[in-house]
């Protein structure tokens, strides 16, 4: 990389971590929780991005891996007493019980037993290609769900796991926006430094044509799997910060509808575009909770209007609508943000002024 690419790279850096110090001293605590939310399907989009927008794989198993790590690391970090409060229909399983981990440690095993498992999902579904592989790996996530739903001794079954430890090691909500901004900065460098290097190239070449990919050497078993594995890791990330940040899981909110939202989101942003799936994650996030005043009681001076449920629903499938309409490749298609877009600017504006001179 060259010298001017990073220290344009660490400007960007520094003034990410400025927005966020500002931010971090103007926000109530309810839009901090909305702002942290954001964060977390920035993660949870990228990782998806990984799959499905940069090696072209269609998969629909995303909230499994995210059940996989918000479960693990919940139970690894849950105080004795708490477990026991949760499980009084059946106790939960002996060697679970004592076992109190601190948050980094179990938000990475959770992570890794993500990326463990869907590496198994993908050692028999990536002979799939298409719609094909999209239902096999939704049919995992499914099964991955019921299984949840049925483990009583282990998981609470349908009842869930409520009164989970805040994020961080102090449970301050203000180490929690810090740690949660801290992985999205780190898996957006480490997004980007992986398809600037060979694999992702790689993974652009099996993306464009998996023949030709396959003819200039590249291993297309090994190179799906290692975007599937990673993909897998920080969606069980994602699902780990989820769940300490509602502080309650349970089976029903890993459905199906939850990968849809994040399909929705990279779709949006450009499928194969980082800064895409990163700009759509806080407006989608934000945009559906502003558009929840429509379906409450909404008052202009005098005037008094009566929210019809669901309404927040019909306005937002209809702007995104529009917005695929005018943008069908995504808000940024392919492309990524680079500090080249100012110079382009100021080039243009400095030929204005010119012409306006003559």
């Amino acid at each position: 990389m060259k010298k001017s690419k990073v220290i344009q790279s660490l400007i960007s850096i520094g003034l990410v971590i400025v927005i966020l110090v500002v931010l971090n001293n103007f926000l109530t605590s309810f839009q901090a929780r909305i702002f942290n939310l954001c964060g977390i399907y920035i993660i949870l989009a990228l990782s998806l991005n990984l799959i499905n927008g940069f090696v072209g794989l269609f998969s629909l198993g995303h909230s499994g891996f995210m059940a996989v790590g918000a479960y693990t690391s919940a139970l690894l970090t849950m105080p004795k007493e708490m477990k026991e409060m949760n499980f009084f229909l059946e106790p939960i399983a002996p060697w679970l019980l004592n076992i109190e981990l601190p948050f980094p440690v179990a938000l990475l095993i959770g992570g890794l037993l993500a990326a463990l498992v869907g590496a198994l999902v993908a050692a028999p579904v990536l002979r799939l290609n298409d719609d094909y592989l999209a239902i096999a790996t939704l049919g995992f996530s499914e099964i991955i769900r019921v299984i949840f739903t049925n483990t009583q001794s282990m998981t609470n079954g349908a009842l869930g796991l409520k009164g989970l430890n805040a994020i961080g090691i102090s449970g301050k909500s203000a180490e929690g926006y810090w740690w949660i901004w801290g992985i999205v900065i780190l898996t957006v460098v480490f997004m980007v430094l992986l398809i600037n290097s060979t694999y992702g190239r790689a993974f652009k070449a099996i993306r464009e044509d998996e023949i030709a990919a396959e003819a200039m050497g590249v291993n297309l078993f090994k190179h799906k799997m290692m975007a599937f594995v990673i993909g897998s890791f920080f969606a069980g990330i994602g699902g780990s910060l989820l769940g300490h940040l509602m502080g309650t899981i349970d089976p029903l909110l890993f459905r199906y509808l939850l990968t849809f939202n994040i399909v929705l989101i990279v779709v949006l942003g450009g499928i194969g575009s980082i800064t895409g799936s990163v700009i759509s994650a806080i407006v989608v996030t934000i945009a559906m909770e502003a558009l929840r005043v429509l379906d409450g009681t909404m008052r202009f001076g005098s005037l008094v209007i009566n929210g019809v449920p669901g309404t927040r629903m019909v306005v937002f499938s209809a702007l995104l609508m529009i917005v695929i309409l005018f943008y069908q490749r995504g808000l940024m298609g392919t492309k990524e943000f680079s500090w080249d877009w100012f110079k382009k600017l100021s080039f243009k504006s400095k030929n204005a002024k010119i012409a306006k001179r003559m």
